[in-house]
């Protein structure tokens, strides 16, 4: 069975490396052969990280993938994260359909958001609909969460499968407990999501006055939290298992909005598979991977913030507690061991 890949980025893009390439060996070993085509190049999320120009790579990204897409009819399936085409009609998922080459496609995010309300009108007049239009021709519509898995219903999928994004749980290990002084409040993500640290800045304002505790942001941008007590450490794919390890308590702000009820919360993941506890906004998946109150908490507003922090702060027991809730949780449904055999039968089964 020969699988054509199409993914969004190389493996510096989180959503490619988590929601495909984890899978990678695992379907292989089933005697899969898959041929990976990343749309952009790690160059261009390097450029896009540091605000440089980046039409060039675009240029090139989307010349390659039309010249791939001409030879779709060689594959079994092919495997599409997201759309072939940021920003332009959908014309090659529909001609895939119409030439009966099965296609099936990821979401991680409520990337129809993106068109649907755009702050052009042009792009929503051409591209409003454009993601309902990919999900509806899909063989097969794998969807992060049930925000995304309801958009597809609506926008009539044939059929719509739920996969968490999810973590391989031999490479997040339980660390042994060790007092930090001062205790370690962390966070994980990418510039450009750093903004969402801006949320709760009072509070961590606040408790860095009154607990001995300091502020980690991995991955983050320098500049849009400069002026906050909060020490930016760089993240890469190696190291980020270990930095998380340093962490007492994990934690995942947000603002409400369609965009972030999309979110598969991967950081909350992340952060429980290490043991940890979880303090996280009340926002779309949060509520799910949370049980407020056994394995971490949920925060609606800064009061709640500055509260549930410095409960986790104030008593070590409860944070253990918490974390060993939190690592069965990820083990019993948000690991690689218990969803590739899950995504291998999907895709599987739409080959029969």
């Amino acid at each position: 069975m020969k699988i054509l890949l199409l993914s969004r980025y190389g493996r510096l893009g989180a959503s490619s490396r988590v929601r495909l390439f984890q899978y990678l060996p695992f379907l292989e070993s089933k005697g899969w052969k898959i041929n990976v085509s990343a749309l952009f190049s790690d160059s261009y999320l390097q450029a896009l990280y540091s605000d440089q120009p980046r039409g060039m790579q675009v240029v090139t990204g989307y010349w390659k993938r039309f010249k791939v897409l001409i030879q779709a009819k060689k594959y079994d399936l092919i495997w599409i994260e997201k759309e072939s085409f940021p920003f332009m009609p959908v014309l090659s998922e529909y001609l895939l359909f119409k030439a009966g080459t099965p296609y099936v496609v990821d979401y991680d995010d409520a990337l129809f958001h993106r068109y649907d309300q755009h702050h052009n009108r042009l792009v929503r007049l051409f591209c409003g609909h454009k993601i309902d239009a990919v999900m509806k021709h899909a063989a097969l519509v794998i969807a992060g969460n049930e925000y995304l898995a309801d958009r597809a219903r609506m926008a009539g999928a044939q059929r719509v499968e739920i996969i968490p994004t999810v973590v391989d749980l031999k490479r997040y290990t339980v660390t042994s407990s060790t007092s930090n002084e001062p205790l370690i409040i962390g966070w994980i993500g990418s510039p450009t999501t750093s903004n969402y640290l801006l949320t709760i800045a009072p509070i961590i304002k606040s408790l860095v006055k009154h607990f001995n505790v300091r502020f980690v942001a991995v991955g983050a941008s320098e500049d849009i939290l400069k002026g906050l007590p909060i020490d930016v450490q760089s993240w890469s794919e190696s190291g980020e298992v270990q930095l998380i390890q340093k962490f007492d308590i994990g934690i995942m702000p947000l603002i409400d909005s369609p965009w972030e009820r999309g979110k598969c919360g991967y950081k909350l993941i992340q952060y429980m598979a290490c043991g940890l506890p979880v303090v996280a906004s009340p926002i779309g998946v949060n509520k799910q991977i949370i049980e407020h109150g056994v394995n971490g908490f949920l925060a609606h507003d800064l009061n709640e913030w500055e509260q549930m922090l410095s409960r986790l702060l104030s008593d070590h027991s409860l944070r253990q507690h918490m974390g060993v809730k939190g690592r069965t949780q990820v083990e019993s449904w948000y690991s690689m061991d218990v969803q590739a055999p899950r995504l291998e039968e999907l895709m599987a089964s739409e080959l029969r």
